[in-house]
């Protein structure tokens, strides 16, 4: 008997419905004659850690580590502008990569790892922290980010990519708690 169809999956924070919104329009404003194809307010996230595809056994697996995780909550603050010529992609990213950023990155990496996971290099927060915001432009240069985007980050995320000739679609399969610190 055969496993069933395996899942394209990744890790990933999510912004809140406001920051998303200042993402699109900061990303409208940008791309403006550059061509190519903005992303959807719906499908803005940073990648944590790229898996790929896992079957359904391994997906549970993914979901009993990443629901071990012990990391505090943060604010993420993209304050930067980028583009990578080579795939025509612009993106808002973090000058300074938060410290809770790097660990909760490093965490879920380094438990990924234990538990034979093969993990994207090209990927991940301790990379380039970044939030793509379109794809195939051309771009001259960049305007300096005046006002950053920012967001409480009290949670990541399991996500399934699914494919389509025009664009990927994101579905969620869980979300894993952030703790607040103590306000003593």
């Amino acid at each position: 008997m055969t496993e069933a169809r395996s899942h394209r999956v990744f890790f990933a924070l999510w912004p809140d419905q406001e920051a998303a919104g200042h993402l699109a329009a900061l990303a409208h404003s940008l791309a403006g004659n550059g061509g190519g194809r903005l992303m959807r307010p719906a499908t803005l996230h940073l990648t944590l850690a790229f898996i790929g595809s896992v079957t359904p056994t391994r997906l549970a697996e993914l979901e009993r580590i990443a629901a071990a995780i012990r990391a505090p909550a943060f604010d993420l603050s993209l304050d930067r502008l980028g583009f990578w010529p080579q795939r025509g992609i612009l993106w808002a990213g973090c000058s300074t990569l938060p410290p809770a950023l790097r660990a909760l990155s490093e965490r879920l990496a380094a438990a990924l790892r234990e538990a034979g996971f093969a993990i994207d290099h090209r990927t991940g927060a301790a990379q380039v922290a970044h939030v793509t915001l379109a794809r195939r432009i051309r771009c001259a240069s960049l305007p300096r980010l005046e006002t950053p985007v920012r967001w409480r980050v009290d949670e990541f995320a399991l996500v399934e990519t699914h494919l389509h000739p025009s664009a990927a679609s994101y579905k969620t399969l869980a979300g894993f708690s952030l703790v607040e610190a103590d306000a003593d």
